[in-house]
């Protein structure tokens, strides 16, 4: 019986022409600016030396920062520090109502059905725990944050990992065998399954069916 579901974002909820027609060009936009004017910043330094040690460069100078943040989001990396960089950024952008996160409607209403049914609600996604917060705190549909109980990013590991959603589950109070992934990316729903959870692909727009179970929205998922 499934008792939580852990759902992806990006191509699963939401557009994925949302974060790389958006979001993407939006952070790229304004990166070294907000970098220059928060390096004081203890979150921002925070990162910025985790930039360092992902390159092995502890005196890397600000400019070869930037450069290297600038060169992961053009070649789309789901590196950690640039995640969380961007979240911040984002941040601004969604309080400043340049745009709403995007969700697809049938999304919306079948998140709060199974909020009312009981169904407990995780999100688990490459972009960073605050990037996630803002999509759905500043929704199409209005601050959507209350349907979730938790929220998993790269932390918990690689989403292509089965030790991944063995992580996951052991966090949660719930056996992996009562959690539904739902994702649109076929080795992310191998990977869930090698770890015990029931799996349900989606297919938003021109991806391959696969063995795992199938719909073209959330409305059409069906599960026990």
């Amino acid at each position: 019986m499934i008792k939580a579901i852990l759902t992806d974002i990006e191509g699963t909820t939401s557009k994925i022409s949302f974060v790389h027609e958006v979001l993407f060009p939006y952070a790229r936009q304004h990166l070294s600016t907000f970098i220059y004017e928060h390096q004081q910043d203890p979150m921002v330094t925070e990162q910025l030396e985790a930039v360092k040690a992902h390159i092995g460069h502890a005196n890397a100078s600000l400019s070869t920062l930037i450069d290297t943040l600038e060169h992961w989001i053009e070649t789309d990396q789901k590196i950690t520090p640039l995640k969380a960089l961007q979240g911040m950024i984002w941040k601004h952008g969604y309080e400043s109502k340049e745009f709403t996160g995007h969700v697809y409607p049938d999304t919306f209403e079948q998140l709060t059905q199974w909020n009312k049914n009981g169904i407990a609600l995780y999100v688990y996604s490459s972009g960073s725990v605050a990037a996630q917060k803002l999509i759905f705190g500043y929704s199409d549909f209005g601050d959507m944050t209350p349907l979730f109980n938790d929220y998993f990013d790269t932390k918990v590991g690689l989403k292509q990992d089965p030790k991944s959603y063995k992580n996951i589950s052991e966090s949660i109070p719930y056996a992996a065998n009562e959690i539904l992934f739902l994702s649109d990316v076929v080795a992310e729903l191998d990977a869930a399954e090698e770890a015990g959870m029931q799996t349900y692909q989606l297919i938003r727009e021109s991806q391959q069916k696969s063995r795992h179970p199938n719909a073209n929205s959330f409305e059409r998922i069906v599960f026990q």
